[in-house]
């Protein structure tokens, strides 16, 4: 994963009719983002947000609402005109990208997923699962047969000639997902895709999705509100308020390095156990004797604790030729899962 897919760079939206007054007025005085509303009558979108997405990772943006969090993801695939900056997907600039080229790359690069799936309720599941191949121009059998892989691949096999209203949210949610990957972008952009589902529901599609992410090897850019859902999904997060972004980072980098007070006041709800590893809170041998328990670098908080139930004695920590590198207390462990 070190190629990238998507990259934006100095990336701005203000909207508004003084747009361009507004903009030049925030780069010269610097004004927040009620500033800019009261002065010129325009609502700052996205403020100067640059990041990466490499080949093959997920990687989540998350805030409130009004963070500007969708609004970014929608310049990706150019939904939204930027007011400022740069988009590169696939190795191609999109935001100075022609019409041709830009609907091109919407219907074979880039499939989006939205929380709200507005399938057509005339058209039968392979019909709807099928459609962004039909608008390719993709032959009836082909697009048929990709449709029943895609349907399958969500656990759907057999519902190909059903319609969207004899299916459950969930199920619904899933031929959303199913139309996404049966045209096989290369790219993702999913917005919110399952904040509207039950809980229980909502956890066996993160699951089939993180499955199906491994297998297929899409790079993916997962909007979401929810903290323990982007810690979950996400192989780097990036959270957002009003319109800038804050801080990006590891999961594990962002529960245990908060950048600001707004950042912590996120984490400091999400539990530490299944974050946290060995490597980060292990002290240097510094000389000392290793012990008989031993973790590896990558081993989990969890994992570290349960040597601490019958015996505790430090935790030596090894690498993966089995040589000692650190040291775990079980001070330095229950600091850690204390945060």
């Amino acid at each position: 994963m070190s190629e990238a897919q998507i990259e934006c760079r100095d990336l701005w939206k203000i909207y508004g009719k003084r747009s361009d007054e507004a903009m030049k007025a925030v780069l010269t005085e610097g004004l927040s983002k009620d500033e800019v509303r009261d002065r010129f009558g325009c609502v700052l979108g996205v403020r100067n947000a640059s990041f990466s997405v490499s080949k093959g990772e997920i990687f989540c943006i998350m805030g409130l609402s009004g963070s500007g969090k969708s609004t970014l993801v929608r310049h990706v695939n150019r939904l939204i005109e930027p007011t400022s900056g740069e988009i590169h997907v696939a190795g191609r600039r999109v935001d100075t990208m022609a019409e041709d080229a830009l609907r091109q790359l919407r219907a074979e690069t880039i499939g989006m997923v939205f929380q709200h799936m507005a399938l057509w309720p005339h058209r039968t599941l392979g019909e709807n699962v099928g459609f962004g191949l039909e608008v390719r121009g993709v032959a009836l059998p082909e697009r048929r047969k990709s449709a029943e892989a895609a349907l399958a691949a969500m656990e759907l096999s057999g519902w190909i000639d059903h319609y969207p209203d004899q299916l459950s949210g969930g199920m619904q949610q899933r031929v959303g997902l199913a139309r996404a990957l049966a045209a096989d972008p290369e790219i993702l952009l999913m917005d919110e895709p399952f904040s509207a589902l039950d809980p229980l529901i909502r956890r066996q599609l993160q699951d089939q999705f993180l499955n199906l992410s491994t297998h297929m090897d899409k790079t993916t850019l997962f909007i979401t509100h929810d903290l323990d859902e982007a810690i979950r999904m996400g192989d780097h997060i990036a959270i957002m308020n009003d319109g800038e972004i804050v801080q990006i980072g590891t999961p594990e980098e962002i529960v245990t390095n908060p950048v600001d007070d707004y950042v912590a006041d996120f984490v400091k709800g999400i539990s530490r156990v299944s974050l946290v590893r060995a490597e980060t809170i292990m002290e240097p041998m510094n000389g000392r004797a290793h012990t008989p328990k031993h973790v590896r670098t990558d081993a989990e908080l969890g994992e570290i604790i349960d040597n601490f139930m019958d015996d505790q004695s430090p935790v030596t920590v090894v690498d993966p030729e089995k040589a000692p590198v650190g040291l775990i207390t079980i001070k330095a462990a229950l600091t850690a899962l204390r945060g």
